[in-house]
C-alpha cells in the first residue's frame, strides 16, 4: 500500500460501507412495506422531510391517492404512515449521503492531482453507477404507484443488482490500491471465482424476485417443499413452463433454493482445489472466508425460510449475501494476476 494512496483508499472503503448501510436499510425499507410511502421524487427538495403536522397531512393526503393506500392500506391513520414514512425517507437521504461522498471527495482529488489516469476513468464509472442506481431506484417505486400497489419484482431484481454491482467495483478499485504490488496468482482458482460470481449473482437476482413476489412466505420448510423435493406448483402454475420459474411464487423460490446448493457445491469445489496448491497465507484467507460465508450463509437462509421471513431475519439474510459477494469479489482478485 503506498502512502499517498491512503486517503483515496479510505475514501472508496467509506464508499463501501454506505451502499452496505444502504442496501440494509433498503431490505428494512422493503420488509416494512415503507417503499411506496414517498409518491413523488425530488432530487433536492425530497431530502428536506415534514417539519410541522401541516406538512404531514399534505404528504399524507398525496400518500392516500396512490393504489397502495386505496387497495391496501386504506385504515391506516397518520401515525402509522409516519413510521413507514420515516424508512423510506432514511433509504433517500442516504442515497443523497452516498452521493456527496463520492463526488465532493473525487473533485477535491482532482484539483490535488491524486488520481491517475486510470483511478479518473475508474471514479467516473462509479459516479455513472451512482447516479444510474439513483434513477433506477425511481424507476421501481414508479411501478407501484400506477395500478398495482406492489413494485415490479424485475425493477426491485435491477435496483438491488445495481447496488451489489457498484459495491463490488468500488471494492475492487480499494483492492488494487491496497495490494499495489501483488505478484501471485492462479488461473484454476481465478476461473473457479469468476464462475462462482456468476452465480451469485444469479443468485442475489432470485433472492430480488423472492423479495418482491414475497415468495418466502410459501412453503416454510426445509429441505423439502411440504411434503414434496420439488412442489407442484412449481411447474404446473401457469401454461409457459419458464414462467414459473421467473414470474411464480414457488418456481422462484424453488430456484432460489436450488442455487444455494450450487453456490454451496461450487466453493466446497473450491475449497478442495485449494488443498493442491502450495498457497501463500492471503490466498488461504481468501479461500476461508469464502467457505465460512457460505456456510453460515446457507444456515441464516434456511432459518429465514422456516421463520416465514420475520424483518430482522430477512434483513440479515440480505447482509449475509453482501458479505458472500465481497468474498467472491476479494477471491477473484486474490488469484487474478496483475497486468
Amino acid at each position: 500500500m503506498k502512502q499517498e494512496n491512503i486517503s483515496v483508499i479510505v475514501w472508496l472503503l467509506s464508499g463501501c460501507l454506505l451502499i452496505f448501510s444502504m442496501v440494509i436499510i433498503g431490505g428494512i425499507t422493503r420488509l416494512t412495506g415503507s417503499g411506496l410511502s414517498m409518491v413523488d421524487w425530488k432530487l433536492f427538495m425530497g431530502a428536506i422531510p415534514p417539519l410541522n403536522e401541516l406538512q404531514w397531512m399534505d404528504t399524507f393526503e398525496r400518500y392516500k391517492q396512490s393504489p397502495e393506500f386505496q387497495i391496501k392500506n386504506y385504515t391506516m391513520g397518520l401515525a402509522e404512515f409516519k413510521n413507514i414514512f420515516f424508512w423510506e425517507y432514511i433509504h433517500r437521504l442516504l442515497g443523497r449521503l452516498i452521493g456527496l461522498v463520492f463526488i465532493i471527495p473525487f473533485i477535491y482529488f482532482l484539483i490535488k492531482r491524486r488520481l491517475s489516469k486510470k483511478l479518473i476513468f475508474q471514479s467516473t464509472i462509479l459516479l455513472c453507477m451512482g447516479a444510474a442506481q439513483g434513477f433506477i431506484g425511481w424507476w421501481m417505486v414508479k411501478s407501484g404507484l400506477v395500478k398495482n400497489p406492489d413494485v415490479s419484482h424485475y425493477r426491485l431484481a435491477t435496483h438491488l443488482i445495481t447496488a451489489f454491482l457498484t459495491f463490488s467495483y468500488t471494492f475492487w478499485i480499494a483492492l488494487s490500491l491496497i495490494y499495489p504490488d501483488k505478484k501471485h496468482n492462479n488461473i484454476i482458482l481465478y476461473k473457479l471465482s469468476l464462475s462462482l460470481m456468476i452465480i451469485v449473482i444469479i443468485q442475489i437476482i432470485y433472492g430480488a424476485f423472492v423479495a418482491g413476489l414475497d415468495a418466502g412466505k410459501i412453503y416454510n420448510s426445509w429441505p423439502k417443499m411440504d411434503d414434496a423435493w420439488i412442489a407442484e406448483a412449481v411447474y404446473s402454475t401457469t401454461p409457459f413452463w419458464w414462467d414459473n420459474f421467473i414470474n411464480e411464487m414457488a418456481g422462484v423460490q424453488f430456484i432460489h433454493r436450488t442455487f444455494a446448493f450450487l453456490v454451496l457445491g461450487l466453493i466446497l469445489y473450491i475449497f478442495y482445489k485449494s488443498r493442491k496448491f502450495n498457497l501463500i497465507k492471503i490466498e488461504k484467507k481468501a479461500i476461508n472466508i469464502l467457505l465460512i460465508t457460505v456456510l453460515l450463509q446457507m444456515i441464516l437462509g434456511i432459518i429465514t425460510l422456516i421463520m416465514g421471513v420475520p424483518i430482522w431475519l430477512g434483513v440479515m439474510h440480505q447482509v449475509g449475501a453482501f458479505i458472500l459477494l465481497g468474498s467472491t469479489v476479494f477471491s477473484i482478485f486474490i488469484f487474478k494476476k496483475t497486468i
